[in-house]
C-alpha cells in the first residue's frame, strides 16, 4: 500500500480551464493581497507609531492585523503563483508548510477575538477595573496565550494529518492545502483520528463563541444603560467592528465546513473558500476603520505627516 511517503506533489484545484481566465484570476487575487497589505499595514503602522493609540484595545489590534497578513501571505501568492504560470502543483514539503502556518494563523485569530471581546466587556461593564484587569503585562500574556493556541492547533492538526497513508491520488479539490480534503485522500480508518481531533476543535470554537455571544449581551446591555446619546454611541462604535469581523469570520467559516453536501460543487467550494479565507484579511482594516474616529484622526496625521516629510 502507498502512503503520504510516496509523494512528492499534490495538485490544487485551477481556477479555469483557460490560462487567459486564470491571468484574470491573477490579477483579482493581486489586487485583495495589495489592499489587505495596505490596510493592515496602515493599521500596523499608525498603532506602533501614535503613543494615543497604546492601549489594550489597539494592541489587540495590531496582533489582528499582523495575523491577518500572515494569513493571507500564506494562502494568495501560492495561488497567484499558479495562476500566472497556468500550474496546479505544490510540493509535499510546501503542503504541509502551508497547512500547518493557514492551521496557526486561524487557530490563533480566533482565539484572539475572543480575547478582544473581553477587553470590550471590562472597558464597557467594568471601566473602574480597566486598568487593572488589562495591564500592559496581562495584555502580552493574552496575546501570546492567543499565539501559543494557534501554534498547538497547527502542531497537532498537521502532526495527524501528515501521518495518515494517503493513496486516492494527490489531487485536491481545493486552491492551497486545506486538512478536509487532504483527508479524502486517506485509505485507512485511521483518519478517523482527524476527523475527532477536527471535531474537538469545533466544540473548542463553538465555545469561544459562546464566550463572545454572552459577552455581547452583557455589553449591549450596559451600553443600554448609559444615560447619554452620545455615550452609547461611543460605546457601540468601539465595539460594532469587533462584532463585524467575528460575524464574517464566524458565518464565512461556518458555510465553509458545515454546508449540506446537496449544494456542494467544485465552483461553489472554490467561492466559499475564497470568501472564508482571502476576504475577512482583505477587508479586517476597512470595517476596524470606517466607525473608529481616533484611528481615522491617527492614521490622517500618520499620512499628513508622511507628506510634509515627502
Amino acid at each position: 500500500m502507498s502512503n503520504s511517503s510516496s509523494i512528492t506533489q499534490f495538485l490544487l484545484l485551477p481556477f479555469a480551464d483557460t490560462w487567459e481566465l486564470q491571468l484574470l484570476h491573477f490579477w483579482l487575487f493581486l489586487g485583495i493581497y495589495l489592499a489587505a497589505l495596505l490596510g493592515n499595514g496602515l493599521i500596523i503602522t499608525t498603532i506602533a507609531c501614535d503613543q494615543h493609540l497604546h492601549t489594550p484595545m489597539y494592541f489587540f489590534l495590531l496582533s489582528l492585523s499582523l495575523l491577518d497578513l500572515g494569513c493571507i501571505s500564506t494562502i494568495i501568492p501560492k495561488a497567484m503563483t499558479n495562476s500566472v504560470w497556468d500550474t496546479r502543483v505544490i510540493s509535499y514539503t510546501g503542503c504541509v508548510a502551508q497547512v500547518f502556518i493557514v492551521c496557526f494563523f486561524f487557530g490563533a485569530e480566533y482565539s484572539l477575538l475572543t480575547t478582544m471581546s473581553y477587553d470590550r466587556y471590562v472597558a464597557i461593564c467594568k471601566p473602574l477595573h480597566y486598568g487593572t484587569l488589562l495591564r500592559s503585562r496581562a495584555c502580552v500574556h493574552m496575546a501570546a496565550a492567543a499565539w501559543a493556541t494557534g501554534f498547538l492547533n497547527a502542531l497537532l492538526h498537521t502532526a495527524n494529518t501528515f501521518s495518515l497513508p494517503l493513496c486516492k491520488g494527490n489531487e485536491l479539490e481545493q486552491f492551497f492545502c486545506e486538512i478536509p480534503h487532504i483527508l479524502k485522500l486517506s485509505c485507512s480508518d485511521t483518519y478517523l483520528r482527524e476527523v475527532w481531533l477536527l471535531v474537538v476543535s469545533a466544540c473548542l470554537v463553538f465555545l469561544c463563541f459562546v464566550f463572545i455571544v454572552v459577552s455581547y449581551v452583557k455589553i449591549f446591555r450596559a451600553v443600554l444603560r448609559i444615560p447619554s446619546e452620545q455615550g452609547r454611541h461611543k460605546a457601540f462604535s468601539t465595539c460594532v467592528p469587533h462584532l463585524n469581523v467575528v460575524s464574517l469570520f464566524t458565518s464565512t467559516g461556518t458555510f465553509a465546513h458545515l454546508k449540506p453536501p446537496s449544494i456542494s460543487s467544485p465552483s461553489l467550494d472554490l467561492v466559499v473558500s475564497v470568501l472564508h479565507s482571502v476576504v475577512p484579511p482583505a477587508v479586517n482594516p476597512l470595517i476596524y476603520s470606517m466607525r473608529n474616529q481616533d484611528l481615522k484622526d491617527a492614521l490622517r496625521k500618520l499620512l499628513h505627516y508622511s507628506l510634509l516629510q515627502v
